[in-house]
């Protein structure tokens, strides 16, 4: 089988392990979004399957997915080993996460009490929120040139000077202009914003291989009342808890069981 038709299969048995697959036929009508020769396709598949454009899209997607899987199985495509392989692939990778969805959703909401913490405990983000406008430029990586980029800092008055600098010497870089709002800053970041004063070029190190320069251009206040706030710290409380939840999971069962190394992996 051709790495394409393989492509093609992967895709396909996604959709089938997912659930996407024609139902009875005997579905009561109400639930039936279309029919192919008896088969029916569900309501709630089309909308398990919808991701970004219409209903009718999605269910258009799920009708031609029908019919491709019916020839794939007339032909045994489902018996190849390649295909095997694959299915086998998608269902562990779907019950596995099925399973650690299943622990972190297990989690209980953060309190009243801890939304209110978070809120008092980060004036940037809420009662001081402010929308900055930024010039930034990304260095892929600091190695062998953070040195020499600090005395560029310190000497240069404009950001467009330093990027010309990186372009002269081939350094991958990217640069970016536009407004920010303060939770769309990574939170060790943004309290260094808060405080930078306007139109100073600032290199700031957010931890991996790259380094950041920015100069505020900008910033208007923009605050968020607790009440306003509340829904968006309960969302991401939450989610820092199913992170964690599932994080200690893995760890616990790393630690349950015996795990070998060949020598190639070490």
């Amino acid at each position: 089988m051709s790495g394409k038709s393989l492509l093609a299969m992967l895709a396909l048995c996604g959709a089938l392990l997912a659930g996407c697959e024609a139902g009875s036929a005997s579905s009561p009508a109400s639930q039936v979004a279309a029919r192919i020769d008896g088969d029916v396709i569900r309501v709630q598949d089309v909308n398990a399957a919808r991701d970004a454009g219409t209903r009718r899209e999605a269910l258009d997607r799920l009708i031609d997915q029908q019919l491709a899987l019916r020839r794939a199985l007339e032909q045994r495509l489902d018996r190849e080993p390649a295909v095997v392989q694959a299915l086998e692939t998608c269902r562990a990778e779907i019950l596995a996460r099925a399973y650690l969805q299943q622990m972190a959703q297990g989690q209980p909401p953060p309190s009243p009490q801890e939304v209110r913490a978070y809120y008092v405990a980060h004036p940037e983000l809420f009662a001081q929120r402010r929308l900055y406008t930024l010039e930034e430029i990304e260095v892929a990586s600091k190695e062998g040139i953070e040195a020499a980029l600090r005395e560029r800092v310190a000497a240069a008055t404009a950001l467009e000077e330093i990027a010309d600098w990186l372009r002269l010497r081939g350094v991958p870089h990217t640069y970016a202009r536009g407004l920010r709002a303060a939770e769309r800053v990574p939170l060790e970041l943004l309290t260094r914003l808060h405080a930078a004063p306007r139109d100073e070029i600032r290199l700031y190190d957010p931890g991996g291989e790259s380094l950041l320069l920015i100069r505020v251009l900008g910033a208007q206040t923009a605050p968020l009342d607790e009440a306003a706030a509340a829904p968006l710290i309960e969302q991401f409380l939450l989610e820092e808890r199913h992170k964690a939840a599932i994080g200690s999971e893995l760890a616990r069962l790393r630690l349950a069981a015996r795990i070998e190394y060949l020598e190639a992996y070490k």
